[in-house]
């Protein structure tokens, strides 16, 4: 895969992701006027955060960064790649479904683990009830993530992209049934959960035998490539381990201020936007591209790949993050504020956007350098560096509780993400040429900032003459629609002239980008 053909990959995967991340996004607008951030809301969040957590953990954090490179290698070697996956897929299987058991019996335990602070109220009975139904998800999402990264190996990136869609239009039909037919609100959002994960499941089980693959049913066996993968992952899972300890920092603190719960969920959703549009197209084509071309011994490509994944992220999280800081007032506002949302969660809201928004560039940049790690199978440095991102986390956030209340754990949380981007970035050193950065990155990363400084400046001088249309209930959408273009033109059109990148870049990719 040459460097253009990479760029093509992850702008097709950014695209479909994109898309998905809209569907989603209206989700999240709906839940938010349904729901607002009262106690159904959080309880809903909590018990939904767990099957997530667990998946990171498990799945995408762990399992797969190991999984992927001994698969990408074995297709590039022209090895028994299909009976590798099968053992590895009925494996997991085995293992995900006594842990789910396990995780619903102990139920009420993972709830105070996640948000003491909902111990004597209502939001911990509807916890512990959501959480018995939502978290079956596991096993489900666990096993689409394993049959996704055999999907990404051979190259098939689009139909992993759309997976997620498939989930958001099921929760965005489900919570329209549930107004029409009076269903309660939250006990619908939690069976929503375990239906869209097996119709994930579904959809991408059908992906892979379309690919030519037979994931005939075999009694779970530890074999020789599964004892090796398990050495693989199991640093990666113990990092996986760590970095979900930040989170469980993060709801732990919120859960003590009465809508906090839901004021960083809001937030985290919005700021996911650009992150997953971004971080998934990356995760999904550097890693098994890697992977390859270190079989191959392909050092100079290696590089190629590297930088201009590390471009590619910077070029669109840069400004990203600057515009969520410096209009995220209008953003939460005109985009939640309705029905059970007022002002005073618009507002909270806000501030722990900002806060997210600083660290946007370090939780891709996350994505880029890791790869480095694990293509080369080692786990075990990501892992110390974990650890090192975890304490600063725990630290910031509990030390900064008293004084800054649930927006200790948003600031901490980007804290660290910078901390671990550190180490990340200073660990790479010792691997060679295939991971220092070009003439070409060196000439464009100041540029890439230079012009998101400007587009910023734009959006607040726009921001303060659309003040009055943006407070208005009619105007609102239009005003934002503005911002968002002098944003999008200012960036684009900056950048262009500096010299932070070419538009035809970006014409010649979404021209060529791969299909299948």
């Amino acid at each position: 895969m040459s460097h253009i053909r990479l760029v093509k990959g992850f702008v097709t995967v950014g695209g479909w992701t994109l898309g998905s991340r809209l569907v989603g996004f209206i989700r999240d607008v709906m839940m938010a006027a349904y729901l607002g951030a009262g106690p159904v809301a959080e309880a809903f969040l909590i018990a939904f955060s767990l099957p997530n957590m667990f998946r990171r953990f498990f799945a995408e954090g762990a399992f797969n960064m190991a999984f992927v490179p001994m698969f990408s290698k074995k297709l590039e070697g022209g090895e028994d790649a299909q009976g590798f996956a099968r053992d590895a897929y009925w494996g997991m299987a085995g293992v995900l479904l006594v842990f789910t058991m396990v995780g619903m019996l102990a139920m009420p335990l993972l709830v105070l683990a996640m948000a003491s602070g909902f111990r004597g109220d209502e939001r911990f009975g509807l916890a512990v009830i959501f959480g018995n139904i939502t978290f079956p998800y596991i096993l489900f999402i666990s096993l689409t993530a394993l049959l996704s990264g055999m999907l990404n190996a051979a190259g098939r990136f689009v139909a992993t992209a759309a997976v997620p869609i498939l989930m958001n239009a099921l929760f965005i039909v489900a919570m329209l049934l549930a107004d029409h037919l009076g269903w309660p609100m939250g006990m619908t959002l939690a069976w929503t959960v375990p239906v869209s994960g097996v119709a994930q499941l579904w959809f991408t089980w059908v992906a892979v035998r379309r690919a030519g693959y037979r994931l005939r049913f075999e009694w779970p066996r530890l074999t020789p490539d599964l004892r090796r993968l398990a050495v693989i992952a199991a640093p990666a899972m113990l990092a996986g381990g760590v970095v979900q300890i930040n989170l469980i920092v993060g709801r732990q603190v919120a859960s003590f201020t009465d809508g906090a719960v839901a004021w960083l969920s809001y937030a985290d959703r919005l700021y996911q936007l650009p992150l997953g549009v971004v971080g998934i197209a990356i995760g999904v084509v550097l890693l098994p591209d890697l992977s390859r071309r270190l079989r191959a011994g392909d050092t100079e490509g290696g590089r190629a790949s590297f930088n201009r994944g590390a471009e590619f992220a910077l070029m669109l999280t840069v400004p990203a993050a600057v515009a969520l800081v410096v209009i995220a007032y209008p953003l939460v506002s005109v985009l939640f504020e309705r029905g059970a949302f007022d002002k005073a969660d618009s507002i909270n809201t806000a501030w722990a956007l900002a806060a997210y928004g600083v660290g946007l560039p370090a939780f891709v940049l996350h994505k880029v350098l890791q790869p480095l790690y694990y293509a080369r199978e080692d786990t075990r440095r990501p892992f110390y560096f974990a650890v090192v991102s975890m304490l600063v986390n725990a630290g910031l956030a509990l030390g900064l509780m008293p004084v800054l209340g649930y927006l200790a754990a948003a600031l901490a949380t980007t804290l660290a993400a910078w901390a671990m981007v550190a180490q990340l970035w200073w660990g790479t050193r010792a691997m060679g040429d295939a991971v220092r950065t070009d003439a070409r990155f060196r000439a464009r990363v100041w540029r890439i900032v230079l012009a998101a400084l400007g587009m910023g400046l734009c959006l607040a001088v726009v921001a303060r003459i659309l003040a009055p249309m943006l407070a208005d209930g009619g105007a609102r959408y239009l005003a934002l629609s503005i911002l968002v273009a002098v944003g999008i033109v200012s960036y684009f059109g900056l950048g262009t002239l500096i010299g932070a990148f070419r538009l035809t870049d970006f014409r010649a990719a979404l021209k060529r980008a791969p299909r299948g």
